[in-house]
């Protein structure tokens, strides 16, 4: 197995800083959960779950899991405002360590200005500095905003779809150094 470089933690761009959540950040992210596409399979149930309680454990439970593996997901803030606008990074996800997933999700209210691209770049990079020369992100069928995000940074469709009638159809994008 290859030995890959830790992602770097903190990232900046012309616009926006990318850096490691912090427990506090767990009321807003479920800000994020709460705009969430009503086919996206997590959303917020029922029973009001993840509670911000729940979400905080997650951070909590995402930070010791990068420590360990040497990836993660970063929280996205404007560079002017310095206020959360979503996250970006590297996950396993459905993925392997050595070719994790790019995931992101930012608010409805910055859509549309070039961030989550911006920011997917930024993740991109920072993965080629660690030695990985191979990414994945699976994407819902409907998630026409995403495709064009991950076509902008050189992602192309691998051929592969899982099937999933509730909640769409995921297709899986690959970004290599090689293409």
């Amino acid at each position: 197995m290859p030995t890959f470089t830790p992602q770097a933690r903190e990232l900046e761009t012309v616009r926006l800083r990318l850096r490691p959540w912090r427990p506090s950040d767990a009321a807003v992210s479920r800000g994020l959960w709460l705009e969430r596409d009503d086919r996206a399979r997590n959303r917020i149930d029922a029973d009001g779950r993840p509670t911000v309680d729940d979400l905080h454990a997650r951070i909590e439970a995402q930070l010791a899991e990068s420590a360990q593996n040497g990836i993660e997901l970063l929280v996205i803030e404007e560079k002017d405002v310095g206020a959360f606008i979503g996250y970006c990074g590297l996950i396993v996800g459905q993925a392997t360590l050595e070719e994790p997933e790019i995931a992101y999700e930012l608010f409805r209210r910055v859509h549309g200005n070039g961030y989550a691209t911006e920011a997917a770049q930024a993740i991109l990079d920072a993965a080629r500095d660690t030695g990985r020369t191979r990414l994945w992100a699976t994407v819902r069928d409907w998630n026409a905003a995403s495709f064009r995000v991950l076509e902008k940074i050189g992602f192309v469709d691998s051929g592969r779809r899982d099937e999933d009638a509730v909640h769409g159809d995921s297709v899986w994008m690959t970004w290599s150094e090689a293409e």
